[in-house]
């Protein structure tokens, strides 16, 4: 197996596992949270398993980033960046740099306190503001991963 491919399974793998998860918090895990009967049992299930997904999130986000830079330097494809047609490329970039920030910066640093403040507070308006925004970001993913393979595999469909 050559660097590009091996690079190409990692990516993928990467994503699947990142993005999956994002996919399994918002139309799973978030809605059965919003079920449970006591503020305090729906704030602590969801920041257990968000806490246990960041995790995964942040070493998948990684391995994304590092292989998708790498097969951008084996490819010399720098050049993509100044062409709308792959316009997924920037998408891709987008949709990774939004997230590492959120996980690795504002989580951690800001969200996390947020979160809790706010969900004591009024946990079910907390609560649908952070399901709309695991919405909003799914739904970026998903059209950046349709763009992705429909335009690695020739396909240059834009949204204009």
């Amino acid at each position: 197996m050559d660097r590009l491919t091996l690079a190409r399974v990692l990516h993928v793998l990467a994503v699947v596992l990142w993005i999956g998860g994002v996919a399994m918090v918002t139309t799973v895990i978030i809605p059965a949270v919003k079920q449970l009967k006591s503020k305090e049992d729906r704030i602590k299930t969801f920041e257990a398993i968000e806490g246990r997904f960041a995790l995964q999130a942040k070493i998948t986000t990684v391995i994304t980033g590092l292989t998708g830079f790498y097969m951008l330097y084996l490819l010399d494809g720098w050049h993509r960046y100044l062409d709308i047609k792959y316009w997924w490329i920037h998408a891709m970039t987008l949709v990774w740099f939004i997230f590492t920030v959120v996980l690795f910066i504002l989580e951690p640093f800001v969200l996390h306190r947020l979160f809790k403040k706010y969900a004591e507070r009024n946990p079910e308006k907390t609560f649908a503001i952070v399901h709309r925004a695991h919405w909003v970001l799914l739904l970026l993913s998903l059209v950046t991963i349709i763009g992705a393979v429909a335009g690695s595999h020739g396909w240059f469909f834009m949204f204009m």
